[in-house]
């Protein structure tokens, strides 16, 4: 018996996390794959589609400017909904914890479709850090038949909150896949992520930070503290800061007004994944409030810095590979300064063990989900 796979994703960080599970998934003869993507970033996300090699069978194209969050999530449901009814899938599989994975979650329930969830069981806490995240998430957590846990702390989160323990399955993270992919496909076709060569030549001898920056709690005050600590963090003559900066206009506006024209910043356009990995790769630290980086970045032995004041995923920072430092202007210069000075602390994170996953994930999602059928 085929299963019918239905795979809902519509922003940049899930494709990355979920085209290791489509790959997968389309060259497994116990699968047919359907995917749908709602476009809710729809730039961000063509990119990684192209690069990845995956053609969705239904786009929502549901992007629109200054969306609220209720109109996206009413588009997001109904046109879900009729994409379900149409495809008629066995299960539904959906990632994180974006509006997108929130609303086809809530459509295949409504549906009485078995939903898992990639990446379950993240917690901070706070139902404000990560907004709207954090509830997206343990929205779709109430609904899900089976939660892939990256980690024993987010399965430990799960079975908390009294989720069957045989529903729950530790997996690692798809990132760590997806990382492993796009790296290989680097080394056999250079070319890929030839785009960065001359910032790579503009800073040569210096150490580069990377930058990334979008989280809807850090606009306004903690945008304008971020950008003041990279404008003073850049004044080191022996340091370059590389931010590939986001499409929202509340990151844009602050950003453009108070770094541009530095010599040692590139704000430069947001980048496909090919040529993020090669970021990475070339940063000695990694300066994020983004999730995926916290997971991603370990990965390559850099650092993260993350601007927030909690984060879903404490294993990092249990770890050593991160560290919280909010949104201060004067913590985050502080910070990155004992990184860039002190060999032995930057060592310490830099060899710290990364907790996410050993690229395997995809196989044991695909076993996970051939016993259901």
């Amino acid at each position: 018996m085929t299963a019918r796979i239905l795979v809902v994703f519509g922003t940049r960080p899930e494709a990355i996390k979920l085209f290791p599970v489509v790959h997968a998934l389309k060259a497994d003869p116990r699968f047919e794959c359907v995917v749908c993507v709602s476009a809710q970033h729809r730039q961000m996300l063509d990119q990684v589609l192209e690069i990845a090699g995956i053609v969705p069978d239904h786009d929502l194209d549901v992007m629109q400017p200054d969306q609220t969050l209720d109109a996206l999530t009413a588009n997001l449901l109904t046109g879900l909904g009729k994409v379900m009814d149409a495809v008629k899938p066995t299960r539904v599989i959906v990632q994180g914890d974006t509006a997108t994975a929130m609303s086809g979650a809530l459509a295949a329930y409504y549906r009485k479709l078995p939903v898992d969830h990639v990446e379950a069981g993240l917690r901070s806490y706070n139902i404000y850090h990560p907004w709207p995240e954090e509830v997206n998430r343990k929205i779709i957590g109430a609904m899900a038949s089976l939660h892939f846990a990256p980690t024993t702390t987010s399965e430990a989160a799960l079975l908390r909150e009294n989720v069957a323990a045989d529903r729950v399955h530790v997996t690692g993270n798809t990132v760590i896949d997806a990382l492993h992919w796009v790296t290989a496909e680097i080394e056999r076709n250079p070319a890929l992520a030839s785009g960065l060569a001359d910032l790579e030549t503009r800073f040569a001898g210096k150490r580069i930070i990377g930058v990334t920056s979008h989280r809807r709690e850090n606009f306004g005050e903690g945008m304008e503290q971020i950008a003041q600590a990279i404008r003073e963090i850049a004044s080191r003559p022996d340091t370059a800061v590389i931010f590939p900066v986001h499409l929202n206009p509340n990151v844009r506006k602050v950003m453009n007004e108070r770094l541009s024209g530095l010599d040692n910043v590139a704000l430069i356009e947001p980048l496909d994944y090919p040529h993020f990995a090669r970021l990475l790769a070339i940063s000695e630290i990694m300066l994020t409030d983004s999730g995926g980086v916290q997971e991603e970045a370990p990965a390559l032995g850099k650092p993260v810095l993350v601007m927030r004041e909690t984060t879903e995923r404490p294993e990092g920072v249990e770890a050593g590979t991160a560290k919280l430092v909010g949104t201060d202007a004067r913590r985050i210069v502080t910070e990155l300064s004992t990184l860039l000075d002190d060999k032995t602390a930057y060592e310490a994170m830099a060899r710290a063990h990364n907790p996410f996953g050993d690229g395997q994930t995809s196989r044991r999602i695909l076993e996970l989900l051939a016993n259901e059928i």
